[in-house]
């Protein structure tokens, strides 16, 4: 299996960390455990080893950008038997997909990215019921936490085998990261529903700042960001005793390259930075200009040189 696929649709659905399930295809039951990697963690050669193999001994591979209890902003379309021409009806529409797998002949999963900042769940799942009666999608897997299918593994169910036996590929048709026209109004017409009235997220554990908004991602999840994008940038090796105010840099431009948003950001400093606030008298004004300083390199191109980048 080539990795392109999987590249493609992981690239056009940006966000920091993904939840992986496996379900076995017989059972039904999970492989233990739920896996939450990043783009980065996903793509790498032993991560997909291990996926190949699982799905070779029956298991289906699934996932979602992960938000915690909080919807990404992605909604999942499960069309099943859709009709004829309906990408062009859902760009007309104003809902383009950002991407598109064939999970067996005829049937397909569209992803669409309504907003850049995490949902409410009563938020997402009224749009995801909204969108499926409007294009005839399954309403069963219409809410606001469903999982999809990867692009590049079998799709094992035995009612979706082929006719000659065998199960059929999870084909990326389509793929264009983008933010649905429609968006918008999508969300505004949930606002306006008493029952999906938002609540309050809670903020995650240990954050030190006034200035740093409230994250879906829970203090695990944060940390284990920070950590990621230390062995990404591949800080530790080259710099045992890194000095960490640099380092915090680093891992704010390299998250704000993948659309992560400002307030998250600073909720990964918060929590991953070690000893984080150290001996900054005014924390969040080191957020501010740490992440000012980040978001100034991008556009400058002025960062130290590295031999790969973020996927």
């Amino acid at each position: 299996m080539s990795c392109t696929v999987l590249r493609g649709q992981i690239t056009a659905l940006p966000w920091p960390l993904y939840e992986l399930r496996l379900i076995h295809s017989g059972s039904r039951q999970p492989y233990p455990g739920v896996r939450r990697w990043t783009a980065s963690q996903i793509l790498d050669p032993t991560t997909v080893r291990f996926l190949r193999i699982r799905n070779r001994e029956g298991y289906d591979v699934y996932f979602r950008p992960y938000a915690g209890k909080d919807n990404a902003g992605y909604i999942l379309l499960d069309l099943d038997r859709p009709a004829p021409g309906i990408l062009t009806r859902l760009r007309a529409q104003g809902h383009e997909p950002s991407v598109v797998v064939e999970t067996s002949p005829a049937r397909l999963q569209a992803w669409i990215r309504v907003s850049r900042e995490p949902l409410p769940p009563s938020w997402a799942t009224h749009i995801s019921r909204s969108l499926a009666q409007t294009y005839g999608a399954d309403l069963a897997s219409a809410d606001g936490r469903h999982v999809g299918r990867l692009a590049g593994f079998a799709n094992r169910k035995p009612q979706r085998r082929l006719s000659n036996g065998w199960p059929p590929w999870v084909r990326l048709i389509y793929a264009r990261g983008c933010l649905a026209g429609g968006g918008a109004a999508c969300l505004e017409r949930a606002a306006q529903l008493p029952a999906c009235a938002p609540t309050e997220s809670r903020p995650a554990k240990r954050l030190a700042c006034s200035w740093v908004s409230p994250t879906a991602l829970d203090a695990t999840a944060l940390r284990a960001l920070y950590q990621a994008c230390l062995n990404r940038l591949h800080i530790l090796e080259r710099y045992p005793s890194p000095d960490w105010s640099i380092a915090d840099k680093w891992v704010a431009r390299e998250l704000l390259q993948t659309g992560t948003p400002t307030a998250t950001v600073a909720a990964v400093l918060c929590q991953g930075s070690p000893g984080f606030p150290r001996r900054h008298a005014d924390p969040e004004d080191y957020l501010r200009r740490t992440i000012g300083c980040a978001a100034r390199q991008i556009h400058s191109c002025v960062f130290p040189a590295r031999t790969d980048s973020l996927d």
